[in-house]
């Protein structure tokens, strides 16, 4: 009788029933090693060839994934990319030399949603400060906000009289852009805006506000099938001066619809389905449109951190109109020169022992490098992400390096003349006997003579104050 009949029959002598044979058992292994074999297989054929039910089985691989991480960033803000580990222990001004440009700093802290205006000997003259729950409400399109601790203002600007603009971006969250506020000179609240703005905005003369949104889509483009769906995409908002939206332009679409979109082809791999990742924008006004001869007033100029590329955007007929590559990598915050050229922050693009990060200015129209500043082994210069700089009247350049916490002005010939460190600092939730100090993501020096005399005065006041 063969071994497969005799585990079914029972023992003549009234025993147990025979269990399987050992040929039994490797049998039965290599049949279930076979069938999961057959069924990786498949699955990677699947896959491979993008039929069903690929998408669905990536969405839901992707869906898991940024589940584990948002639920991982959102246990404590200190862990986010927020806070870096302290490089210096000192605080506040530590240079403070006669050749920086006079006038007051506004900068915006990661350790939460506020901007301080401070003196150059690092006097705080004001703050502004909001949490997000204050102008949350059922109308905007993040229906779960993260917890007030987990967000900061990416940027704020200020008006002559006092009021500050500023927008809210979160940590843990995708997408992370979370809306705008007008604020008046103490922090009530003048309008909001719960667009999911994130990264930047700019003002035209006319008080309009140029500035970015992204969303989530799933439209997808015949002749640019990288650009799979679901996705983040980028727009450009117009805002009338009270906040109201006037237009709404999808960047993405502007480019595919451009004879630029071969950019496209550049995508990095860690894109995370924010294909572009548009991180500025600044409005083109008279002045700057005739030192660009490839742009029009009212155009707006942009950066794609994740294609390494910086346009121009036409408005009117939503079309990119104009785009350059350069020695540049994962720039930000690019600024149109009274010259004719372009500064912008290169954040990856130096190479050597004084960190990853560079200033150039460049030529548009040659490409040409005319002007960098990087650092050395003694004083690195390095922040993966975000940062900004800013042309001063007397030819130095204001740079916010937002890794470092630091905030600093540079000579025309690479000399610091002004030199600022985040004062707020708090210990490493991995490592207690580690400092870490919250990222600066924007700095702006603000001349006095630029606001109202009402304004100034007050802070007159309280510099005079702090001084006796």
């Amino acid at each position: 009788m063969s071994s497969l009949a005799s585990h079914s029959q029972p023992d003549p002598d009234g025993g147990p029933t025979a269990g399987p044979s050992l040929a039994d058992r490797i049998s039965f292994a290599a049949f279930v090693a076979a069938l999961l074999f057959l069924a990786f297989l498949g699955g990677a054929f699947v896959m491979l060839l993008d039929i069903f039910p690929a998408r669905p089985l990536s969405d839901a691989y992707r869906g898991g994934q940024a589940y584990i991480a948002k639920a991982q960033q959102s246990q404590d803000p200190l862990t986010s990319d927020f806070w870096q580990l302290e490089r210096r222990p000192e605080t506040g001004v530590t240079v403070n030399a006669p050749e920086a440009q006079p006038g007051y700093t506004l900068y915006t802290s990661g350790h939460g949603s506020e901007a301080s205006l401070i003196a150059l000997d690092g006097t705080v003259l004001q703050t502004w400060k909001l949490p997000f729950s204050a102008i949350w409400n059922e109308t905007s399109p993040v229906k779960n906000p993260q917890r007030d601790p987990f967000l900061y203002w990416r940027k704020a600007h200020l008006l002559p009289n006092g009021d500050l603009l500023a927008l809210f971006v979160a940590t843990g969250d995708t997408p992370w852009g979370y809306g705008m506020v007008k604020l008046d000179k103490d922090s009530n609240v003048v309008w909001s805006y719960l667009g999911q703005t994130h990264h930047d905005f700019d003002l035209a003369p006319d008080g309009r506000i140029f500035g970015l949104t992204h969303q989530m889509r799933n439209k997808t483009f015949a002749n640019h099938t990288q650009l799979t769906v679901p996705r983040l995409d980028d727009f450009l908002v117009v805002l009338a001066p009270d906040g109201r939206e006037m237009k709404k332009v999808s960047i993405l679409d502007a480019l595919v619809n451009s004879g630029y979109d071969r950019l496209l082809n550049r995508v990095v791999w860690y894109n995370k389905h924010d294909f572009i990742h548009t991180n500025n924008v600044d409005y083109i006004d008279a002045e700057k449109a005739a030192a660009l001869p490839f742009a029009k007033e009212g155009q707006v100029l942009l950066s794609f951190r994740d294609i390494d590329t910086i346009a121009v955007l036409d408005i009117e007929s939503e079309r990119i109109v104009w785009a350059r590559r350069g020695s540049w990598l994962a720039q930000h915050d690019p600024d149109i020169l009274p010259n004719g050229h372009i500064l912008l922050y290169d954040n990856l693009g130096s190479f050597g022992e004084g960190g990853r990060t560079r200033i150039l200015e460049i030529d548009p129209v040659t490409g040409a490098e005319v002007w960098s500043y990087a650092g050395n082994g003694e004083i690195p210069f390095d922040s993966e992400a975000r940062g900004a700089q800013e042309r001063q009247p007397n030819g130095n350049t204001l740079i916010t390096e937002s890794h470092g916490g630091r905030l600093f002005e540079v000579t025309p010939d690479g000399r610091i003349v002004w030199e600022f460190l985040n004062p707020v600092r708090a210990s490493n939730p991995a490592d207690p006997d580690e400092a870490i100090i919250p990222i600066v993501s924007w700095g702006q020096r603000i001349s006095p003579q630029a606001l109202d005399p009402a304004f100034r005065e007050e802070l007159a006041a309280k510099t005079n104050d702090n001084r006796s």
